[in-house]
């Protein structure tokens, strides 16, 4: 699938977030060094007897990463600039600690206001991978360290992260919640509007009706057997089926219901409706992903299609998808120029179709969910409307 456009708010706010996650580990990781070093002036009892020996160096190997966060940041990567902080840093100090300590089992001190600091904030990113990746690799750390310097000191490091873990979890999954309440929130305001767009196109060709939500459900079907996709992917897929005719809108009534052979100048009035809706969607952020199905759904595989003529893999892989499940459902609805065809004569036509006019290889995996589409097919005419399927089963 296509790079996931992202919402330009959200990116800023998550670069925002980076920026200060980075900012706080730089004053806390810093004055936690510089506090001991002054105490341990006026109270030399509270000096380690083992010195750290990389000291101060970890923080000028620290500080050497800001450039491959800028890069990552620049790149638009900068979901991978936590997870490059925190290895680093935790790869580094398991270094420091196995030579400082190794053949002193009984000088090693266990845990700092460091590791506290990644597992406490490590919930900012509402991130269930990176908690793990915090706490799995503190508790590895701990225990590489014990197994190589052989003190049991580093059992009480394990369970201050396990206790700290707990605590931060509990604070993810209130994260977690808050962000799904308000997804969900979000996905019904987008499938209403969504709804709302398909309704107003319906009032215009009413032949039509019921057409976007069959055509969504075959597609995503299709798409599943694929296992090429994410929930999210399907989800965002779903809208774009849903949404593949919105162009029609700007169609005049007497060429889009017209029952008699359209002239050569209606055809091709007829053929924008995927460029402008293609442009309608394209400044709306929720409905980015959708473009590319919207603008290449007519699109043939020999070459031959509309509005760009692209061949083979030059169409997206959703478009393609799309091109299947249009043409099926086209072919069995009643429309006002003919009667509806049967599955079976749309079945053989979408055979004859391979390599021509469809994806050779969708064409293989059409012929195994056929049975699927035949279900949706009569649910659909049974119930004289339809309920889009359940993206997640």
């Amino acid at each position: 699938m296509k790079k996931k456009i992202i919402d330009p708010i959200i990116s800023h706010e998550e670069g925002r977030t980076l920026k200060w996650f980075i900012v706080l580990f730089y004053i806390i990781s810093i004055s936690y060094d510089l506090f001991y070093h002054v105490i341990s002036i006026y109270n030399p009892k509270l000096k380690y007897e083992t010195p750290d020996v990389l000291g101060l160096w970890i923080y000028l190997f620290m500080f050497a990463l800001i450039p491959i966060a800028i890069y990552l940041y620049k790149k638009q990567k900068q979901h991978l600039i936590k997870y490059v902080y925190f290895i680093s840093y935790t790869s580094i100090s398991l270094i420091n600690d196995v030579i400082s300590f190794f053949g002193k089992p009984e000088l090693y001190k266990s845990g700092n206001a460091v590791e506290i600091f990644w597992l406490l904030l490590s919930p900012i990113f509402v991130s269930t991978s990176f908690f793990k990746v915090v706490t799995v690799g503190l508790l590895l750390k701990y225990i590489i360290s014990g197994l190589i310097i052989k003190t049991p000191f580093v059992l009480l490091g394990i369970l201050l992260i396990a206790i700290f873990a707990v605590f931060s979890y509990i604070i993810l999954n209130r994260f977690q919640s808050y962000v799904t309440a308000i997804k969900t929130s979000y996905d019904q305001q987008l499938i209403g509007i969504v709804k709302g767009v398909i309704a107003t196109l319906e009032l215009k060709d009413p032949y039509t009706r019921g057409h976007s939500e069959r055509v969504a459900s075959y597609a995503l079907e299709l798409a599943k057997v694929s296992g090429r996709f994410s929930k999210d992917e399907l989800k965002a897929f779903n809208y774009a089926c849903l949404l593949h005719d919105i162009g029609k809108i700007h169609i005049p009534d007497h060429i889009l219901t017209k029952s008699e052979t359209l002239t050569k100048e209606e055809y091709e009035i007829i053929k924008s409706h995927t460029v402008v809706g293609a442009d309608a969607v394209s400044k709306v952020v929720g409905f980015k992903d959708s473009i590319e199905v919207i603008r290449s759904h007519h699109e043939r595989w020999d070459g031959k299609g509309y509005p760009e003529q692209l061949k083979g893999e030059e169409i997206p892989y959703l478009a393609r998808i799309t091109s299947i499940a249009d043409a099926f459902d086209a072919m069995t609805s009643t429309r006002s120029y003919r009667a509806a065809l049967s599955i079976e004569e749309a079945y053989k036509r979408i055979l004859e179709g391979k390599g021509s006019q469809f994806d050779p290889e969708l064409v293989e995996e059409f012929k195994k969910i056929l049975p699927l589409w035949r279900t949706i097919h009569d649910k659909a005419n049974n119930e004289d409307g339809f309920t889009s399927i359940n993206i997640n089963e």
